[in-house]
Order: C-alpha cells, then sequence, then structure tokens
C-alpha cells in the first residue's frame, strides 16, 4: 500500500516519483513549463518515458496540459476549490474508514506505524516533499482497504490537487500528531474518535 512501490521497474516510474517530489517539495514551482526535450536532458533519457509520464502526471492533477505549448506545473486551487476538494475528500476518506474500520488488522496497523515514523522523520528533517509523500501514503493506506479499488483512482488526484503549494502548518511536526491521533484511536478500536482525527487532519 506504498505511495510508490520500492523498487521501479521502468524508466516512466522513476521520472514520474522524481517529478511528484520536485512538484510536492516546492522546487518546481506552480505554473512553471515542462518541456519534453528539457526534462529528457535532466535524466538523460529519450522523449518517450517523459512524454508518458507527462500524461500521467496531467492525469493525477500535478500537471495541466497546455495547447501547443507542452505542459505546465498546476497552479494551487482557489479558496472555494480547495474547500470543495476538502469537503469531497473528507467523504471519501470517512466512508472508506467508517466501512473498513471493524476490518483492520495488527498488520495493517503495523504498516501504518512504518509510514506515521516515516512522517516523524520527513518532519523532523524540514523535509517537506518527503512529508507530504508520507502523509499521502498513510491515507492511501486507509483508501486501499476497501472493496471497491476505484475510489482510489477517484481519491488520489483531489489529494495531490490539495497538497501543491501545500502551506497549512506553522511547524511540519503538527501532521505527525495529526497522523498519530487518527492511528490511536484506530488501536483503541475508537471509530469516532478515529473520524474526527482524519476529519481535522483534511484541511
Amino acid at each position: 500500500m506504498m505511495f510508490e512501490k520500492t523498487i521501479f521497474h521502468t524508466m516512466p516510474e522513476q521520472i514520474a516519483v522524481r517529478l511528484r517530489y520536485s512538484i510536492l517539495s516546492g522546487e518546481l514551482e506552480s505554473g512553471a513549463p515542462l518541456r519534453e526535450r528539457e526534462v529528457s536532458d535532466w535524466y538523460g533519457v529519450s522523449r518517450g518515458p517523459v512524454r508518458e509520464v507527462f500524461r500521467q502526471l496531467t492525469q493525477e492533477g500535478l500537471l495541466v496540459a497546455v495547447p501547443n505549448k507542452g505542459v505546465k506545473v498546476a497552479e494551487k486551487p482557489s479558496g472555494p476549490v480547495r474547500a470543495l476538494l476538502v469537503k469531497l475528500r473528507t467523504e471519501i476518506e470517512s466512508f472508506v474508514l467508517d466501512s473498513v474500520f471493524d476490518d483492520i488488522t495488527q498488520k495493517d496497523i503495523t504498516q501504518l506505524e512504518k509510514i506515521l515514523e516515516k512522517i516523524k522523520q520527513a518532519c523532523l528533517n524540514d523535509d517537506m516533499g518527503a512529508l507530504l509523500e508520507q502523509d499521502l501514503n498513510f491515507h492511501r493506506a486507509i483508501i486501499e482497504q476497501h472493496d471497491e479499488k476505484d475510489l482510489f483512482s477517484i481519491w488520489r488526484p483531489m489529494a495531490l490537487r490539495m497538497l501543491i503549494q501545500y502551506n497549512r502548518l506553522g511547524d511540519l511536526i503538527e501532521s505527525y500528531h495529526e497522523h498519530s491521533r487518527i492511528l490511536d484511536a484506530i488501536k483503541k478500536g475508537d471509530k469516532a474518535a478515529a473520524l474526527k482525527a482524519l476529519e481535522d487532519n483534511i484541511q
């Protein structure tokens, strides 16, 4: 249930991970244009894999296709759009957690504990890119518990768009504490508290 596989079997997978990190970490600013030739030079590959990655990240909402100009990094959602994304994402994740809560196993909890530790390390290292990646890992691990696998395809673009130019946290360690409260409630079998902690985290 990891955000990305530990071992990448294809070149497009590797490039997608690197570009995604660059966008979420702020290394590539919103609105920045990206050209196939330029990105292929960055990674020393042909333009084919880069074209495939551009299509993938466009579908994820991190890139926007510009007719006759290639693609650019997506802009931060406007206030009203972000509010809508928060509402929709909260509804999806709350629905899933409520549905699967009684079926969460110790193995699932152990996996969440491992991700939570990575969240903590990213916070301590002041690494926003790694924090957002592990944040998504944590929520993905919950989403993928549901039998309806299409929910992940619906959820992912919303979650990624919300994290563009993410600046809600005054101190990164707040993210660790928020996710810790979700996991603590799951461990205690307190569904109401887990749902409340989840809702508080999605902002």
